[in-house]
């Protein structure tokens, strides 16, 4: 019973080793595989060129050593830039003062001239005694014989010679006779002094008046 248990341990054992082994194995070949598969897909993925290479830029030679250099060329400096602004020149102007104001009082206008007194006025009778006298003297020779009186209002018109230019009867005597007789020695015997305008002038004017015929 001891010996078959020993044994059985010892093929276990045996066994254990063998699979490890063939783990050890396949991992092995598995990574491998895998490894060389990736480096198969980089190395198409990896373009080769070729890579030239540049050659430097030639020096020029150095000048022979029993020539001296030439000289730097002399450049003159730039002349010195003055920035000195000349002084502003202030120009002062006096200005007058305004000047006052003058007030002048104007003068007073002249007075209206006065009015020019007319000189306008109707006709006056001239001589009126001696004239009336003389109508009055004319007395009608056929009123007479029928001794008729009576009293005759006139009013004539006066020319600007002075002398009657028309003549109408105002109020009658009652006799046609007396108040032709009226009117017929104003414009014979009667004067004036004519009418006047405002400047002087003579004009015509009118004038009213009665005769009286009474029989003495």
């Amino acid at each position: 019973m001891a010996y078959a248990d020993q044994k059985m341990s010892g093929n276990r054992v045996t066994a254990l080793i063998v699979v490890a082994i063939l783990h050890v194995i396949v991992g092995y070949a598995l990574v491998t595989g895998l490894a060389y598969e990736a480096f198969q897909k980089v190395k198409e993925r990896v373009e080769t060129f070729d890579v030239k290479e540049e050659k430097p830029p030639e020096e020029p030679p150095p000048p022979p050593p029993d020539q001296p250099l030439p000289p730097p060329p002399i450049v003159a400096p730039p002349p010195p830039i003055s920035f000195t602004r000349p002084a502003p020149v202030l120009e002062t102007v006096v200005t007058p003062p305004p000047p006052a104001p003058v007030f002048t009082t104007a003068a007073p206008a002249p007075p209206p001239p006065p009015p020019v007194a007319s000189k306008a006025r109707g006709a006056k009778p001239k001589g009126q005694g001696s004239w009336a006298a003389r109508i009055q003297d004319n007395y009608p020779s056929a009123a007479l014989r029928k001794e008729i009186e009576g009293t005759v209002g006139v009013r004539v018109t006066v020319g600007p010679d002075g002398r009657v230019s028309g003549c109408t009867v105002s109020s009658g005597s009652g006799s046609g006779d007396l108040d032709s007789a009226a009117c017929d020695g104003m414009t014979r015997y009667a004067r004036f002094d004519p009418a006047l305008d405002a400047a002087g002038n003579p004009t015509s004017g009118s004038f009213s008046t009665r005769i009286v015929y009474k029989i003495n």
